[in-house]
């Protein structure tokens, strides 16, 4: 967002609230005893738009009923937005983005500060200080009791805890059973799970209530025939193509045993020798080996297809393997609240509560609600490519995984650092290393900033703004540089040049084009020290001021362009 962009919401339309708060602003209540001036405070608006879907509070803009609104500039919060950040999670444990923003427009006053505040999970309102919040006006309001159970009402029935009439104990696959027993018993570091009886397991885990049992019994542990009789589409069809674009498959086969035993087999034909093959990478005397499809990847792929599945859709979860791509369809789109855009922000609910929790109490899964972090670190700790679901839509969930190592320096990193540490990273700190090994630190919580920091495998750029960048070890491992002289940051120039190539562009413009990247003021750092080093030209004075690639390297291909520009520079600084 930008503050030419800020100037022309609109408070009700675009969920966003407006303060000037030109020096203050109360933070938690203060010392306010009247209930509705302690609700008009940071964390009050905070749980309100939280409640109302997510939105924007932001000081340093007055209101206008005309756009565009004015700008009149905040000292709230100045050199403390990670702290700030902190301190609202600390308190309400919701992750608030907190990012200042400059207008170009004005010398003095234009620090406009913007609280980017996320939706509130699925059926579970916020509350200050006991109260769920709404904005009604300029005020915050209790929430009545309708709108409350409006909120509530949203969990959906969980159709794995729902019974299944007519199944009986001797519908159930007995090897399936002494399976999970063992991982139960494992699970709960209790071995003497393993002597009770079999329907008092079930009981355990909800699976039997009052000696009936659920469709999660059923799932997870039916034999073959009953499966068929009473659920069919609960089936896994695995299918492999030796070509992305050909429509007939090569191979199929349909996986019709109780879930329990059948992720296994699921793994054994995605794992066969001649289609899962290893990508060793030498790294010194150590080699490290990656494989097209990652067991941990792969198996909470279709752990999580499981439990978030709708069992009412008369579809089955498809597997497509190919040589270099796997793809994993489930039916039923995302669960309500889940987006692309928050995948890996929100906590989601499963459709199917029931059969999540059982994965979780015996070990399948780690924690129920952590799935796609895992896929998401595992594969980029390959250096993979990012996960891919935006083939998804309402009717079905889609999720695509390339084979191809795009980064072995970045997997070769992250190796290392288990190895030498045994220190596993977080899915959040692997995650966060991939965003900012691309340049962007918009979205990464200052927490895990700082542990990473700790860790060595980040360091800061000091100079105009905050940046940091990936530690020493990396571009040693990758063989290209960091830093070139005490000037520049190789990846700021590459970001720019790739922005410039081919077109002239305003400030404004690149600004816009590189807001995941550099912001305004580390923009106006940088762009005199290109142009006096004659990496880009300018036209124009002023506001009209338009840059461009200087003549030496505008008809360089890309790979081409940057390699020169370095090569000049470091020719220059080092």
């Amino acid at each position: 967002m930008t503050v030419q962009e800020i100037k022309r919401l609109r408070e009700t339309e675009d969920r966003v609230e407006f303060k000037e708060a030109k020096r203050n602003f109360n933070f938690d209540g203060g010392r306010h005893s009247d209930p509705a001036e302690r609700r008009r405070c940071v964390l009050g608006y905070v749980v309100a738009l939280a409640n109302e879907g997510g939105g924007y509070l932001i000081f340093g803009v007055k209101e206008k009923k005309e756009l565009p609104h004015e700008i009149v500039g905040t000292t709230f919060g100045e050199g403390k937005t990670g702290a700030l950040e902190d301190e609202i999670y600390k308190r309400l444990s919701v992750r608030v983005k907190i990012e200042e923003l400059f207008d170009s427009e004005k010398t003095e006053n234009n620090r406009v500060l913007v609280f980017k505040i996320p939706s509130r999970n699925l059926g579970d309102p916020l509350t200050f200080e006991g109260v769920p919040l709404m904005r009604i006006g300029d005020s915050l309001r209790a929430m009545s009791n309708a709108e409350l159970f409006n909120i509530l009402s949203e969990r959906a029935p969980d159709f794995s805890a729902t019974i299944c009439e007519g199944l009986t104990f001797e519908d159930l696959d007995k090897k399936a059973i002494e399976k999970m027993k063992i991982m139960y018993a494992d699970k709960q570091k209790n071995p003497s799970f393993l002597q009770i009886r079999d329907e008092r397991m079930l009981s355990d885990l909800q699976l039997a209530v009052n000696g009936k049992l659920t469709y999660a019994a059923l799932i997870l542990l039916g034999k073959s025939d009953t499966i068929d009789r009473y659920l069919p589409q609960s089936r896994i069809i695995w299918e492999y193509r030796n070509t992305e674009t050909q429509i007939h498959y090569d191979r199929r086969q349909t996986i019709t045993e109780p879930f329990i035993t059948g992720i296994d087999s699921a793994w054994n034909l995605i794992d066969q020798p001649t289609l899962n093959l290893n990508h060793p990478i030498q790294a010194g005397l150590v080699v490290y080996n990656i494989y097209d499809f990652n067991r941990e990847v792969i198996r909470e792929s279709i752990l999580n297809s499981y439990a978030h599945r709708d069992y009412t859709l008369t579809s089955d979860v498809v597997i497509k393997q190919y040589p270099q791509m796997i793809e994993i369809i489930n039916p039923g789109g995302f669960p309500k609240g889940v987006s692309i855009d928050n995948i890996l922000t929100v906590s989601s609910t499963p459709r199917n509560k029931l059969i999540a929790d059982v994965l979780e109490k015996t070990g399948l899964v780690e924690r129920s609600g952590q799935g796609v972090d895992k896929i998401y670190s595992e594969t980029l700790a390959e250096g993979k490519q990012t996960p891919d679901y935006t083939r998804t839509n309402p009717h079905q969930v889609t999720l695509r995984i390339r084979t191809q190592i795009a980064d072995e320096s970045f997997a070769v990193f992250i190796r290392q650092y288990r190895n030498r540490t045994n220190h596993i990273l977080s899915a959040e700190q692997v995650i966060a290393l991939s965003e900012i090994r691309d340049g962007n630190i918009i979205n990464i919580h200052s927490e895990t900033i700082e542990q990473l920091k700790q860790a060595g495998l980040i360091k800061n750029v000091e100079r105009s703004g905050l940046k940091y960048i990936l530690s020493d070890d990396y571009f040693r491992i990758a063989n290209k540089p960091s830093k070139i002289g005490e000037q520049y940051v190789a990846g700021d120039i590459e970001h720019i040049l790739l922005s410039l190539q081919g077109s002239k562009k305003k400030i404004g413009d690149m600004e816009q084009d590189l807001s995941e990247y550099l912001t305004r003021n580390q923009l106006k750092h940088l762009l005199p020290k290109l142009l006096k080093d004659e990496i880009i030209t300018s036209e124009g004075q002023g506001r009209g001021t338009s840059y461009s690639i200087f003549p030496k390297y505008a008809h360089l291909n890309s790979d081409q362009m940057l390699a020169s520009v370095i090569s000049d520079l470091k020719k220059k600084y080092e």
